[in-house]
């Protein structure tokens, strides 16, 4: 039988101190107004006068709880945008490291048990207490996001993780950001103990008043942690970070390493260098931009949530996708991975067996358990008579770039459908009006545009027309975040808005090759920028019949397809699915021929970019998406532009709306009136 607890008199709001009758402290954070724990400034205050109230009246263990499923999210992110300099940062941080000291300085036992998620700062918290105990649940993650935020962490981390797991396991965990579930965290040494999730205040318990001996490092990680061979060490993690990122574009991997090499985790020191390192990069336009990145992010998932208006009606169930070709195929078998029923149908077996193949080797890389595996497996069957019609709550399609074929296959399923279902089109091209045309309801139409690889790209856009069910939109929204993705809405109009931005930049790519000038300064140029890739590789990634198809949209009668794009068409050279396109492909990764010894352009890079962000600019005016925020979102999330820039429109504000004017005008000059500037640059001025 459990001891029953007695409240203390001092109880802030986040926090509940309670004491059992064993003597033991029990301090639990429960956010007011939030659904989640996160450590804002008023948190880590009220958690400070815990803690004087805890040092006079010294337990025999303090136990850290969380009263919401999770531990701790990590910082209140809404604060960085309150912070205007390095010192507001520096006192911000240091009061949190102060606050952290003071617990792992109480003189009696301290254990954090951890249920489902311990990020960031609710990590560095954790780390801060003498025992760790974690819930062994499909939730539970442990990890350092900060990189993704453009900095490292703040409230100690650099040093308590170092000193808990060693550099190496410490310093991969903050620069790549990755997350860790409950087995390998104790392997790590992250945590000391697992247990079921019903047991874990007995487990706390358990540890609080039979503590174990302290973990410590093995002789390898004291031995690489020493002075004389962090720097060997360091410069290999740079190599490492530099195969990645560049220190102009991603400051924060680079810094975390130099904090490493100069005090190895250890002494007040490293804790004041932590947090000096934090405050300059939280000021950074890295950091600024990336921040704004993650409430853009925010923005796309809440457009996606089901309100009010659709509380009552039936959740997804079943998905039926008609075509089972590498995009067909691809969102089935998400669909599957996500917990739906799926039916996929095609003309025959033939061409639904190879996308059937390709489900379960993404079943197989995302599911380590063979029992989730053969379930996701058994939610996908195929179908080509499609009889799922019928059944289905949403029914893609997913056929040829064709309309009149497109709009004989709705005449077929048209009256099959429940009356309560979603038709969707995966169309990347033609709009909606031309599609909707001869449909009974054109009303209950959408685009669900997902990109290629499905897996990996997380922008969907959903599509409508002035004349769409407002309820059917709400809907498309909900069923694309139901699938874990990020939903953007998008009028319908040519090219919507990922691939709309990306045909001009794409084009200029090929015009520049056609040109004589070298792929790879191409793709360096774009890379430089901060593009994750070039374009000559992404046509490539796309493929080069996709990239002919949908460049037909934007192109007047009389205009030709680059003839380097045609040509490797009509020879089956389409890029990376066939082997060979602008490049030859070995094991997933193209093969780039050298440079010469001809230099690139002055103008390369701008010439590639500008019109992209030209584009963006006409898509704002013609208000194909609602917002600014939502083309810099849609650019990002569906294109890869630069994360660290903020977004296409975001950049041109940076970097000078009036510069950017005139290297058009430069560009125009030199080049033709393709680089003329869009009417709707005066909107941004």
């Amino acid at each position: 039988m459990e001891p029953t607890m007695t409240d203390t008199a001092h109880r802030p709001a986040h926090w509940r101190l309670q004491t059992d009758t064993e003597g033991l402290a029990w301090l639990s954070l429960d956010k007011v107004g939030a659904s989640t724990n996160s450590l804002s400034r008023d948190v880590m205050e009220q958690l400070g006068e815990q803690l004087a109230h805890i040092e006079a009246n010294l337990p025999k263990a303090l136990i850290l709880t969380s009263a919401k499923q999770g531990f701790i999210a990590g910082a209140d992110i809404k604060e960085f945008l309150d912070i205007d300099t390095p010192e507001q940062a520096y006192a911000l941080i240091r009061a949190g490291q102060r606050v952290l000291d003071r617990l792992a300085a109480l003189k009696c036992v301290t254990v954090a048990a951890i249920n489902g998620h311990a990020l960031g700062g609710g990590l560095e918290m954790a780390l801060a207490c003498r025992y760790r105990v974690l819930a062994d649940e499909v939730s539970a993650t442990l990890g350092f996001p900060e990189v993704q935020l453009g900095v490292h962490p703040g409230f100690g981390g650099t040093v308590r993780a170092v000193q808990l797991t060693g550099p190496i396991a410490a310093l991969d965990l903050m620069l790549t950001g990755r997350m860790v579930r409950p087995k390998q965290a104790l392997q790590l040494g992250l945590v000391d103990r697992l247990s079921p999730p019903r047991e874990l205040a007995a487990q706390a318990r358990v540890l609080a008043t039979h503590p174990p001996p302290r973990r410590r490092v093995s002789l390898k990680n004291r031995l690489l942690n020493s002075a004389a061979l962090r720097p060997i060490v360091a410069g290999q993690l740079r190599s490492r970070v530099a195969r990645q990122v560049r220190p102009a574009h991603y400051p924060a991997p680079y810094a975390l390493v130099d904090l490493w090499q100069r005090h190895g985790g250890r002494g007040e020191r490293a804790y004041e260098a932590e947090a000096h390192s934090m405050a300059r990069l939280l000021c950074s336009p890295t950091s600024r931009n990336l921040v704004r990145v993650f409430f853009l992010q925010d923005r796309l998932k809440s457009l996606g949530r089901t309100d009010a208006n659709q509380a009552g009606k039936e959740p997804v169930q079943h998905v039926h996708v008609i075509g089972a070709g590498v995009m067909g195929g691809d969102i089935a078998s998400w669909c599957a991975l996500r917990g739906l029923t799926v039916t996929l149908q095609d003309r025959a077996v033939e061409y639904v067996k190879p996308a059937l193949e390709r489900a379960q080797r993404l079943f197989e890389k995302r599911y380590q358990d063979e029992a989730r595996r053969a379930a996701a497996s058994a939610r996908l069957r195929m179908d080509v008579e499609g009889q799922g019609v019928a059944h289905a709550d949403v029914v893609i399609e997913a056929i040829f770039e064709n309309l009149e074929a497109k709009q004989s296959l709705y005449a077929e399923v048209e009256p099959r459908l429940k009356s309560s279902a979603l038709l969707a089109t995966n169309t990347s091209s033609i709009v909606l009006e031309r599609l909707a045309d001869k449909l009974a309801a054109p009303r209950r139409l959408i685009g669900l545009h997902f990109f290629n690889p499905v897996a990996h790209m997380p922008l969907v856009e959903v599509i409508h027309t002035r004349d769409t069910d407002a309820g059917v939109l709400r809907a498309g929204l909900a069923f694309a975040r139901r699938l874990d993705k990020l939903p953007l809405p998008c009028r319908s109009s040519p090219g919507f808005l990922v691939n709309r931005v990306l045909m001009p930049y794409l084009g200029e790519a090929l015009r520049a090759a056609e040109e004589g000038i070298a792929l790879i300064h191409i793709d360096r140029a774009a890379e430089a920028f901060g593009m994750p890739m070039g374009p000559i590789e992404l046509a490539d990634m796309v493929g080069l019949d996709v990239i002919a198809g949908v460049s037909q949209v934007f192109l007047a009668p009389d205009i030709q397809l680059p003839t380097l794009l045609t040509t490797r068409q009509a020879l089956g050279k389409l890029g990376k699915k066939t082997g060979e396109g602008f490049y030859v492909w070995r094991d997933g990764k193209p093969v780039k021929p050298s440079a010469g010894a001809a230099a690139a352009p002055e103008d390369l890079q701008d010439r590639l970019l500008l019109p992209l962000i030209n584009e963006a600019v006409a898509v704002l005016r013609e208000q194909v998406v609602e917002d600014e925020d939502l083309v810099d979102a849609g650019v990002i999330f569906g294109a890869g532009f630069a994360p660290f820039l903020g977004g296409p429109l975001r950049y041109a504000r940076q970097r000078g709306v009036t510069e950017i004017l005139a290297c058009l005008e430069k560009l125009r000059e030199s080049h033709g009136e393709r680089f003329a500037a869009d009417a709707g640059w005066s909107a941004l001025r």
